[in-house]
């Protein structure tokens, strides 16, 4: 039986735990090669592993996305090996320090802004000449409800998810025209351990697994989707329209 995302590229970042990780394979379930990228080599093994047992393949990428060169390069490298890129998933995010802006340092703030805006920035530059040449590109960025709840002692996460959601809006509206889909995924509180360094008083067996999350990923990936510059919310499973701050 051919599966949905047989012959599909898919692109997925901070690939080796998590969201990230669960996603990835079920994007391969569905019959997609993964490209899988990562800073820890051993969870991106762990999960080329798993790929082949459910019948897929990866190339793993072992890549810190504030390196924006090596982003480039990996685009080049995209183009040369397969002409195209049907998915993309930008998942690799931290959550930044958690104390009052006052006592942030700029470092922490820098690096915060670096892998949850700037790299997605580059991200969306080198791979959308590649999602063009797909039938039915696909892109989806995860971001937070923070984006917009702005939470205390959060600052840098809130800020950052906020700019993620902008940018993906202005990209949609770019590529609206285009085959091009693209949309943001807000699952909530999920049992991830970035999750539990926030919020470590937190009991995990209350929260849903990265898995079941990742199922409400894969249809924003598929060509059926229609949807554009929306955000999913995981927990009322359902598209949520855009608000201002309460």
């Amino acid at each position: 039986m051919t599966r949905p995302l047989s012959s599909r590229i898919a692109l997925v970042t901070g690939a080796s735990r998590g969201i990230g990780y669960a996603t990835a394979l079920a994007l391969a379930r569905q019959g997609a090669h993964i490209v899988a990228t990562a800073r820890t080599v051993g969870g991106l093994e762990e999960l080329d592993d798993a790929i082949k047992q459910a019948g897929s393949s990866a190339t793993l990428v072992p890549l810190n996305l504030t390196d924006f060169d090596g982003i480039a390069r990996l685009g080049a490298a995209l183009n040369e090996r397969h002409g195209k890129l049907d998915i993309l998933v930008g998942n690799a995010g931290m959550p930044g320090p958690s104390s009052p802006l006052g006592h942030v340092p700029v470092k922490n703030w820098q690096d915060t802004l670096a892998l949850n805006v700037t790299a997605n920035f580059q991200l969306i530059r080198c791979m959308e000449p590649l999602l063009r040449l797909s039938d039915a590109g696909r892109a989806v960025f995860i971001t937070s409800s923070v984006a917009h709840k702005a939470n205390a002692y959060l600052g840098p996460y809130a800020a950052s998810k906020a700019a993620l959601d902008t940018l993906a809006r202005v990209w949609a509206h770019e590529t609206a025209t285009t085959a091009m889909r693209v949309n943001l995924f807000s699952p909530g509180p999920v049992r991830t351990k970035m999750r539990a360094t926030v919020f470590p008083g937190e009991d995990p067996e209350t929260l849903d697994t990265p898995a079941q999350v990742a199922e409400f990923i894969v249809p924003l990936c598929l060509p059926a989707c229609t949807d554009t510059g929306r955000i999913y919310d995981y927990q009322a499973r359902a598209f949520q329209d855009f608000r201002a701050p309460e």
